[in-house]
């Protein structure tokens, strides 16, 4: 008796605790309640219950919309204190349920400030992509005039660079240039400042090979793309160019590709007919510029070398057509930099982008940088009319270049990441998830199975037996069923499966349909007396059968006592319900006594 004592205080304490911390679930905010009242109601009820709450409590319950007259469903504004005085009065026993319209937002979209201005990142489908990642882990090479860390840049990730000008580690920017280009690719996100990066969870190696009038030579660009594929970086950004071939140069390009670099470089602002020099060279992506409407930009050069067009801005008509980040100001007295969120445009512009989508592709699990290159080209959108290749495979296409990365993918490191990532967005990871009701009806389920046991054990003092996997097994299915399953949700697949395993057998009579309405037929004790003639003479089946019988005494009698307002079909709730589902739950008890007599102990 004293482990009994002691484990039903355990129950008692854990149940209280359970019921009175506030999770997740009850976090939100509100400020309008939602009043479902039930189908079976007349009209002439519905409107006088209306009336009545209009008249007790100074609110006018108004439908939520055309549609919803057929369902009852009305809407009034109100807070916790209205709420929970619906909840306790008489107006409860006429809904389905009285809950708050708790107010939820758009996702994945920043809340920097001047992201609205950023057109180039909505037109990349970028937001779709970050969904699924955000270049986590990836490195990207930023070889340019180096890259200062504005305010904007604070929180982005750096790894170890080196100024090939100055020679020195530390590679600062004294132009401008390459910090503009940094923030594109990986600019702090999310923090409430500035604007947005399209892989701004990846890190940046700052790499300065051009001075402060912007201007470098060869040598020094083929030793910084050597640098960065000797240091881990992923992807190199080279927004820069010229004229003349470099052996140095394709045999710099031709190493940081054999170690799994992909190589982007920005096609020049010529308006000529052939990229610049280091676009043209083999495994280098060569991206040239489109404006705002997704035509060619006026500066952008185009044709040989040109594989894949992205937003370089353009500036004519105004700053809004150009490509906003914070970067480096001179002060034109002192010359003395500063900070300020500048518009330019150039195929400078349009490189970061694409060496962005590359970090979110590698990010996803693809390494290979033929492979990449091949999906940022087919996942590219396509332009019909584009006999002089002004955008070569097409428009740069952020959501389409992840898809097409993770699709027909199998790799364990990245399965089990994702899936933890999907057990981290949807709270199961979260302990409060678990204990405020997110997985479906969680505290009435356990105290179900808790309590089904506690009878068993109860019977088993004045019946003998042993424990069985049957009688275990009928317990749980008679009692909560495996509930978590009616918490899964699996994209374009149907949910009645999960309903089905997720539910009691009182629950199965309306699982298919989803109603949270009891059938009576499977919520009485129909099915055990069934189950109970059907196995009674098999030795071990038997077992699951009185299980199963114990197991739906207890969820019928739960459902009765701790339900808010416990519905049947064809009878409907209230006092009624309560009492069937009652004297169910004892004809159970009895059955199972009764099955259980002179049974003695078996093997």
């Amino acid at each position: 008796m004293k482990k009994l004592l002691l484990l039903s205080l355990f129950i008692v304490g854990l149940s209280f605790a359970l019921f009175n911390f506030k999770g997740l679930a009850n976090q939100g905010t509100f400020e309008s309640i939602v009043l479902d009242f039930r189908d079976d109601l007349p009209l002439v009820q519905v409107n006088q219950q209306i009336k009545a709450i209009a008249s007790e409590y100074g609110v006018s319950p108004r439908l939520n919309s055309e549609f919803s007259v057929d369902d009852h469903f009305y809407i009034v504004n109100g807070d916790r204190q209205l709420l929970k005085t619906l909840k306790k009065s008489e107006v409860s026993q006429y809904t389905e349920y009285i809950e708050p319209a708790y107010e939820y937002h758009t996702l994945d979209i920043p809340n920097d400030p001047f992201y609205a201005q950023q057109w180039n990142l909505r037109s990349i489908n970028v937001e779709k992509a970050w969904s699924d990642t955000k270049g986590s882990g990836i490195t990207v090479a930023v070889i340019d005039t180096g890259v200062s860390r504005v305010p904007d840049l604070k929180n982005t990730k750096f790894v170890k660079g080196y100024d090939f000008v100055n020679n020195r580690e530390i590679a600062d920017d004294d132009n401008g240039h390459g910090t503009h280009v940094a923030g594109t690719i990986a600019q702090t996100t999310n923090n409430g400042y500035g604007v947005a990066g399209v892989a701004y969870e990846a890190n940046i190696m700052p790499l300065k090979v051009l001075s402060a009038s912007g201007g470098g030579n060869v040598a020094d660009i083929a030793e910084a793309i050597k640098f960065a594929a000797d240091n881990g970086a992923d992807i190199i950004n080279m927004s820069l160019g010229g004229a003349g071939e470099s052996s140095a140069m394709k045999e710099a390009v031709a190493y940081a590709h054999s170690k799994g670099v992909v190589i982007i470089a920005a096609a020049g602002n010529e308006q000529r007919n052939s990229a610049s020099y280091p676009a043209r060279y083999a495994h280098v992506i060569g991206v040239a510029a489109i404006d705002a409407n997704g035509q060619k930009a006026p500066y952008s050069n185009f044709g040989a070398g040109v594989d894949i067009s992205a937003p370089g801005g353009d500036t004519t008509n105004g700053d809004e057509g150009g490509i906003l980040q914070e970067t480096l100001s001179f002060d034109p007295d002192t010359n003395l930099p500063g900070f300020a969120f500048r518009a330019y445009q150039g195929t400078s512009m349009a490189a970061p982008h694409v060496a962005g989508v590359a970090a979110l592709i590698k990010a996803s699990g693809v390494t290979d940088p033929e492979k990449i290159t091949a999906i940022l080209k087919e996942s590219a959108r396509q332009v019909k009319e584009d006999p002089l290749n002004h955008f070569g495979a097409g428009h740069l296409d952020a959501a389409s270049a992840v898809a097409l990365a993770k699709a027909g993918q199998f790799d364990f490191g990245h399965f089990f990441s994702d899936f933890f990532r999907w057990l981290r967005d949807n709270g199961y990871l979260n302990p409060r998830f678990w204990i405020d009701g997110g997985v479906y009806a969680l505290l009435p389920k356990v105290l179900m199975v808790v309590g089904s046991y506690l009878i068993a054990w109860l019977l088993k003092m004045y019946f003998p037996f042993s424990w069985t996997w049957s009688l275990a097994s009928g317990l749980v299915a008679g009692s909560s069923g495996l509930f978590v399953f009616r918490g899964f949700y699996i994209y374009d697949l149907p949910q009645w499966p999960f309903r089905i395993l997720g539910s009691s057998i009182p629950e199965l009579g309306t699982s298919i349909s989803g109603s949270s309405a009891f059938n009576p037929i499977f919520a009485s004790v129909a099915i055990p007396a069934v189950l109970v003639l059907l196995l009674l003479g098999h030795p071990h089946w038997k077992w699951f059968a009185i299980g199963s019988t114990i197991g739906v005494a207890t969820c019928l009698g739960i459902s009765a006592v701790l339900a808010p307002a416990p519905t049947l079909l064809w009878i409907g709730s209230g006092i009624g319900a309560r009492a069937f589902l009652l004297v169910n739950a004892f004809l159970c008890l009895a059955l199972a006594r009764l099955a259980m007599k002179d049974e003695g102990q078996i093997a």
